[in-house]
């Protein structure tokens, strides 16, 4: 069996799902992987498994986003501090408080469908004393919307998406391997 296939058999588990859970709990918070990445395994392996997967992803950027957002209220200058200092940097946590000021609901609509760092505007609005109700519940719309896009579309092409990958599967991986460390390398750098 090709690693690509069981790997793929892998994504198809019940399991996995807690996976994506988890894995976009840490990205609400801080990691830089975009949820896609956890999403798509298991959507292009069994077309059946697009809404749970949807609904992990989107209950794990809703607790991350929580955690976050309390983070920046409760923790900033223990917690928060860290995380930025070893994730981002003070001057991107500047910038985005200042676009936060500047822009407010746009800016958690952009950061909730784009890659932007949902993690820094979640703190920032915590820390700057953001509506809790009001943030959560425009990042769960349109995180909501972002998760049910991707997932649809995979859905929709799953057959095309599936093709891809197994036949594709180490240049895409070797490809993920070097994105993802000159993502380190540049988050470090800069």
């Amino acid at each position: 069996m090709k690693l690509s296939e069981y790997l793929l058999s892998r994504a198809e588990t019940k399991t996995y799902t807690w996976i994506v859970f988890l894995m976009t709990v840490c990205e609400s918070i801080f990691l830089f992987i975009p949820p896609e990445v956890f999403m798509t395994p298991p959507i292009i392996a069994n077309k059946k498994r697009a809404v749970p997967v949807v609904m992990a992803a989107t209950f794990g950027s809703i607790v991350g986003g929580i955690i976050a957002y309390c983070i920046g209220l409760w923790l900033f200058d223990s917690v928060g501090v860290w995380l930025i200092e070893n994730f981002a940097s003070m001057e991107k946590f500047e910038i985005a408080q200042s676009l936060f000021i500047k822009h407010g609901v746009f800016i958690i609509f952009l950061t909730a469908v784009t890659p932007i760092p949902y993690k820094l505007m979640a703190m920032c609005a915590g820390f700057m004393g953001f509506p809790a109700v009001l943030f959560l519940g425009l990042s769960a719309i349109f995180r909501t919307g972002r998760f049910a896009i991707v997932g649809y579309l995979l859905w929709r092409f799953q057959d095309r998406a599936n093709a891809i990958v197994k036949k594709f599967f180490w240049p895409l991986t070797a490809l993920a391997i070097i994105i993802a460390g000159l993502g380190i390398i540049l988050m470090f750098c800069l």
